[in-house]
């Protein structure tokens, strides 16, 4: 029993040293999260694990049950309770867990205070009468270490010596000095430094003006639009053959190279009775493998042709899967008072296998909040005026720019149902603005093209007709000094300024 004793006390000893470890990592500015607990965590006076150890060792001491080893009625077990309970006090902020103020109760052997400082006195013997202890009542919760320590100490009646000999408060720390700034910089700064400063200030407001960045590159890239002429010709002649082989409707690439139509061109020609799963159907090399919601046949540029050629093998399994999904979705429009649920007018292409899991997802989802709750009841009679679009299980709930309300398919109903409530009025006015400026969008890349004179204009899907038409706008605006430097290219609406491999010029929306 008395090593059971003994191995409570130095748990008890060793957590109060982990405490205080974590206090010193705070002091070096290091964050750790916890409750005031014991004070370790809010203190104003830091003290080293070894002070911690050094104070308190006369109090493990004063407390240890082995003193009431032959008249255990009484003081054994208080301790020995009272020292369970302060170890799982100890334990619990270790573990960040919440903690309250706690009281204990100690059993104490009268005169106990004599012999206290930095060498504690050895232990007392056992006695052999209960009478000769008395009972002292310690309150934990103090903010400050070591106000919590000395507490300890003086309700135990030991020496506080020891604590009183230690600085009340640590030593200021002083702020490092700057070296590149105040008095004496240019001291460690190197002569050209500021000039280089200058330029680089310079050429970041040159990347940011069109007409600079236009006057530098856009020979380059006409050279390289010319060079690369021949190629795209080569590449809408095979595109034709092969799509006359083999009755495809047409070729699309959303990602990869023309390498990857060369490696499709070679797996048709070695399981030409394989293609004819393709007809009448588009291929479009993106960066998944499977079909699409339109029934598209995407090819991951990635794979080995032999996953391609499983997937054609087994493209007509997919057919009755896409018809499966207006069925699905109307399931879903009905469980959410009629919204319209639609697809992103932005987005990648999204295979319909996994569309159908996810808005099966959503829909047990509302199924499970409305066998619980009912919908809000200033939500209208019906929501026919939005448009939801259920996305991967990972993502934000948030409204698109074009007013659709995008939601995860992991996302729980009652989150959606509260965000549908408080964003309702934004999401419909998003969405009447959206009908009036995709119209205004068509108008003004058509001009575009004819007044600059564009071999092609577009855009990259994060650049909404709002951001689109104020480009365009800003371009029709500077047309006269524009004109002759666009003339003739292939110019993209991006958030970047570059030129890519084969001539086309990369412009952000908000160009200046």
């Amino acid at each position: 029993m008395g090593s059971l004793h003994s191995w409570n006390l130095k748990k008890a000893a060793k957590n109060l040293l982990q405490l205080q470890g974590q206090r010193l990592l705070q002091e070096r500015g290091i964050k750790v999260k916890g409750y005031p607990i014991l004070g370790f965590y809010a203190c104003v006076r830091y003290l080293s694990s070894g002070e911690v150890f050094t104070a308190l060792k006369p109090f493990f001491f004063a407390v240890h049950p082995d003193l009431f080893g032959q008249h255990p009625e009484k003081g054994y077990a208080v301790n020995e309770n009272s020292l369970k309970q302060l170890n799982e006090y100890i334990e619990s902020a270790s573990h960040d867990r919440g903690v309250r103020p706690t009281r204990l109760t100690f059993y104490l052997r009268n005169g106990n205070g004599a012999g206290a400082g930095p060498d504690p006195p050895a232990p007392p013997k056992p006695v052999e009468n209960v009478g000769k202890f008395q009972s002292v009542r310690i309150d934990l919760g103090q903010r400050n270490v070591r106000e919590t320590v000395y507490t300890i100490l003086e309700k135990c009646n030991l020496p506080t010596s020891y604590v009183d000999s230690l600085p009340k408060s640590p030593p200021p720390k002083q702020p490092r000095p700057n070296p590149f700034s105040g008095p004496g910089a240019d001291h460690w700064r190197p002569p050209n430094a500021k000039g280089a400063e200058t330029d680089i200030k310079q050429k970041k407001a040159a990347r940011d003006d069109l007409g600079s960045f236009l006057d530098k590159n856009v020979e380059p890239a006409r050279k390289k639009l010319h060079e690369c002429w021949p190629i795209r010709e080569e590449i809408i002649r095979l595109r034709k053959d092969i799509c006359d082989q083999l009755g495809v409707s047409d070729i699309v690439w959303d990602a990869g190279a023309p390498v990857t139509f060369e490696s499709f061109q070679a797996m048709a020609s070695q399981h030409p009775h394989h293609m004819e799963g393709l007809k009448g159907r588009t291929v479009v090399f993106g960066r998944d493998t499977g079909v699409s919601l339109d029934g598209h046949v995407i090819l991951f540029s990635g794979e080995v042709r032999s996953n391609w050629l499983d997937l054609i093998k087994r493209v007509h399994l997919h057919d009755s899967l896409i018809l499966r999904i207006p069925n699905v979705e109307s399931a879903l429009s009905g469980a959410l008072k009629d919204i319209k649920v639609v697809h992103r007018k932005f987005q990648p292409t999204r295979l319909a296998e996994t569309y159908e899991v996810h808005l099966r997802k959503i829909i047990t989802s509302i199924g499970d909040y409305r066998g619980k709750n009912c919908f809000p009841a200033e939500w209208p009679a019906n929501l026919s005026h939005l448009e939801l679009v259920v996305e991967t299980e990972a993502g934000p709930l948030m409204i698109s720019p074009t007013g659709q309300i995008i939601v995860p398919s992991s996302c729980p109903a009652f989150l959606l149902v509260n965000f549908i409530t408080n964003h309702m009025e934004e999401a419909s006015q998003k969405l009447e603005q959206y009908k009036t400026q995709k119209y205004t969008e068509i108008d003004l890349h058509e001009k575009c093209v004819k007044v600059f004179n564009l071999v092609a204009l577009q855009k990259d899907d994060n650049v909404t007709p709002h951001l689109m038409i104020e480009c365009c706008t800003n371009l029709l605006a500077r047309s006269s000094e524009l004109s002759t430097l666009l003339k003739g290219t292939h110019l993209w609406i991006t958030t970047y300024y570059s030129v890519l491999s084969d001539g086309e010029i990369c412009i952000p929306w908000n160009w200046k």
